[in-house]
């Protein structure tokens, strides 16, 4: 490898295929002054640390914050926002005795450590507990009466602090600081939700008499001042200049080789690749036996069981004292298997971890020699957020992206400079979404009745008229001096903000009745369906039954060598047209959409190799989404002409509609999870031959409408894409979908070509 790292060492006799190398110098810094408001005793207590000075952007923020302005720090991963956020914070606690501070996280994980972080500072007159779902009762009475700097999440604050704002008045009423960590984590319809979270928050504050600054931090956001104000429904200060120094880092997009032992008999297809999950397994391994600390990012739960068990079997080939080193870190486990894994890693038990982005956000890792993420993780963002977690200190770092049999994957291996010479994506919320903005306004009106005028101030222009509908509809009910809940029931309690109402889905094993975790009630049909195979720490289980009435899902202990992917069908009606633009014979538009879509069977895969063993068939529940969608169309005349070329227009729209759900991401903040598409040849809406992609949340995310606004330089670039790829009919680098409900048929990767021709000869410009 032409590149002089002394973190390659371990790759140096690795076989690959197709690799990009990038070396990010190391960064000077660039020391600031601390604010004059920052108390010895907090001085102190940070040079004990080795903190004599902060970093000129720690410094800048905290003195606009303590000037009363709102503050996002948008800089890099392992640049001191912490330190940023807990200047002011901190000097104001220390100053007044009575005040409080709210630190909002998206994850447990981050705020536990944000907490042991405080606890050793250790300093005089600070009183930091967490409130979170795994807080004792008595504990939570303590922090409500005593606590002065609480940490937490928008969903504690939404169910428990806001609908019980008298047992919170202390906090209310003293709170001078809301932190809100890893802000860029809130966005589509979650980022939305909170969104009205903060701004319900600041509006009881304000009933209380306090006016608290919020702080925001992110190390991946696009315009974050914009975006911060979004989120918090106010003015925000941009601190972006980062004065932190970083070391230099080796970054690699990596592509897996060719598959050994698996015949090939199609001359006119490239040979199939090992998987990036077996890939990352074995760098793992070998980074591990090299003595490197190592975290491997993989998207799916699954695959983080499965990348940690085949590196642990190779290490016990290889150094079988190394072998318990490795572990799996994903979410669905119990509170007290997370803290362990926490601890060991942040000790040094653990010297190689494969983890779901649960460890992309936050947690203190110090010393990690390498970051290997498993596929693209859906943004830009996540990418840099993830590789940022490894050259902590001055030490030279090695970050790999291990490219997967994937549109969006292979888009990028051939342009890096989506990579490394672009920004990263703005942050979609839509906080006036009216699926999103009712529900809060009838919080809202619960926690405190409210008037127009309140309405208009913390909620938005359009939240008067909103509230106008809920009175109409009876849901609130509307008097002289304002909209008040009169409903017997909780009106929090009906808002899920991560979008699913419906209780997770225990799973418990058959025969032991033991718990081993839990999974979203949204996802359970496809990941936990009779015949799944579940992997928890390394062993596989299969599910042998789902009760989606009860929330429970039954699984026995099974040795299997395969793995399981459901398939779903959808179909599609289109409510109403938003905008429209006219193309030539074509027609591009932007409106709401309802999708029905159901599990109908799975596949399975043999595990290493992806190689299909077979199909079953279920029988699952229907499911209904009112959405945004995008969607164009094509004319008669245009569909005539594709005939005469020989096109199969239904495979032709198939495979197109494949391949830019695959590339959406680049064009907007999203996961090819969070979006799906259906591409008919005739729609009884349209009458015309239409390719259709929505939005998977209730009401929409604003990814449908990002892809209308940036039509053109979305479906060129998927035109592009498959007119670039190697292969003859279609792979998984181009127009096969690993979601696809009919088994990738039928597909016309040429045809796909020329009727994305079609649709941009009459694009404007």
């Amino acid at each position: 490898m032409d590149d002089d790292s002394p973190y390659l060492g371990a790759l140096e006799g690795r076989t690959a295929g197709r690799r990009v190398v990038r070396r990010l110098p190391a960064r000077p810094g660039e020391r600031g002054v601390w604010p004059e408001e920052t108390p010895d005793a907090l001085l102190d207590r940070l040079a004990s640390r080795g903190i004599h000075a902060p970093w000129s952007h720690q410094a800048e923020a905290a003195a606009a914050a303590l000037r009363g302005e709102h503050v996002v720090v948008a800089t890099g991963t392992s640049s001191g926002k912490t330190l940023a956020m807990w200047l002011p914070s901190l000097s104001t606690l220390l100053a007044d005795d009575r005040a409080c501070v709210l630190y909002l996280s998206p994850t447990k994980a981050l705020a536990h450590d944000q907490l042991a972080a405080l606890t050793e500072l250790d300093i005089p007159g600070v009183r930091a507990a967490t409130y979170d779902g795994d807080t004792p009762a008595d504990e939570r009475a303590w922090v409500r009466s005593h606590a002065n700097f609480i940490l937490t999440n928008p969903d504690l604050v939404h169910r428990s602090l806001l609908p019980r704002a008298t047992a919170w008045s202390r906090v209310l009423r003293h709170l001078r600081f809301i932190l809100v960590d890893e802000a860029h984590h809130y966005r589509g319809m979650f980022g939305s939700h909170v969104a009205h979270v903060i701004r319900r928050l600041r509006r009881l504050a304000a009933l209380h008499g306090s006016d608290p600054i919020v702080i925001c931090a992110s190390a991946t956001m696009a315009a974050p001042g914009d975006a911060a104000s979004r989120l918090i429904g106010a003015p925000v200060t941009p601190i972006e200049f980062d004065g932190s120094t970083h070391a230099a880092v080796t970054a690699v997009l990596w592509e897996p080789p060719a598959s050994v032992g698996i015949a090939h008999h199609d001359p006119d297809q490239p040979a199939p690749r090992k998987s990036a999950l077996a890939e990352t397994a074995d760098v793992l391994a070998d980074l591990t036996s090299e003595g490197k600390r190592t975290l491997a990012f993989v998207r799916s739960r699954r695959g983080a069981e499965v990348v940690a068990q085949r590196a642990r079997d190779e290490l016990a080939d290889v150094a079988p004292e190394l072998a318990e080193s490795v572990a799996a870190y994903r979410g669905g486990y119990l509170a007290e298997e997370r803290r362990a894994l926490e601890a060991d890693l942040r000790e040094g038990r653990l010297r190689a971890v494969a983890t779901t982005n649960a460890l992309e956000l936050g947690i203190d890792i110090s010393g990690l020699d390498a970051v290997i993420v498993a596929g693209w993780p859906g943004t830009r963002a996540s990418l840099w957020q993830q590789w940022g977690r490894a050259g902590r200190g001055d030490d030279e770092a090695l970050a790999l992206l291990i490219v997967r049999e994937d549109p969006l994957d292979r888009y990028v291996l051939e342009h890096p400079d989506v990579v490394f010479d672009q920004p990263v994506e703005s942050v979609v919320l839509d906080p006036a979404n009216p699926h999103v903005l009712g529900p809060h306004l009838t919080a809202a009106a619960a926690e405190h009745p409210l008037t127009e005028e309140d309405a208009i101030t913390w909620f938005g222009p359009t939240a008067a008229t909103r509230l106008a509908e809920l009175a109409a509809q009876g849901t609130l009910r509307h008097r002289r001096t304002g909209y008040f809940w009169t409903q017997r029931y909780s009106a929090a309690e009906r808002i899920d903000l991560r979008g699913d109402a419906a209780p997770p889905v225990s799973l418990v094993e058959e025969g032991t009745g033991r718990l081993l975790g839990t999974v979203e009630a949204a996802r359970a049909p496809a990941t936990v369906h009779p015949g799944a195979v579940y992997l928890h720490q390394g062993v596989s289980h299969v599910v042998t039954a789902l009760d989606l009435d009860d929330s429970v899902a039954m699984v026995r202990v099974e040795e299997v060598e395969h793995t399981t992917t459901a398939e779903e069908i959808a179909d599609y009606r289109i409510l109403d047209v938003d905008q429209h633009h006219s193309w030539g014979g074509a027609d591009v538009a932007v409106g709401e959409v309802e999708v029905t879509s159901q599990v109908v069977g799975y596949v399975r895969r043999r595990a290493g190799t992806g190689e299909i063993l077979g199909r079953e068939t279920l029988d699952m529940p229907e499911r209904t989404l009112r959405t945004r969608g995008t969607w164009w169309t094509v004319s008669d005349k245009q569909v005539a002409t594709l005939s005469a070329a020989g096109v199969h227009l239904g495979g032709a729209a198939h495979a197109a509609e494949h391949a830019a759900i695959g590339l959406m991401p680049l064009i907007a903040t999203c996961d090819r999870w969070d979006i799906g598409g259906v591409s008919t040849e005739l729609h009884p809406d349209t009458g015309r031959c239409t390719v259709v992609v929505y939005d998977g949340h209730p009401g929409g995310a604003g990814f449908a409408d990002r892809g209308f606004v940036a039509a053109q330089q979305w479906w060129r670039a998927t035109r592009d894409h498959i007119a670039s790829c190697e292969c003859a009919s279609g792979c998984p680098s181009c127009v096969q979908s690993p979601k696809c409900g009919n088994g990738n048929e039928p597909l016309d990767k040429r045809g796909a070509v020329l009727l994305l021709d079609a649709l941009l000869s009459g694009a404007p410009g």
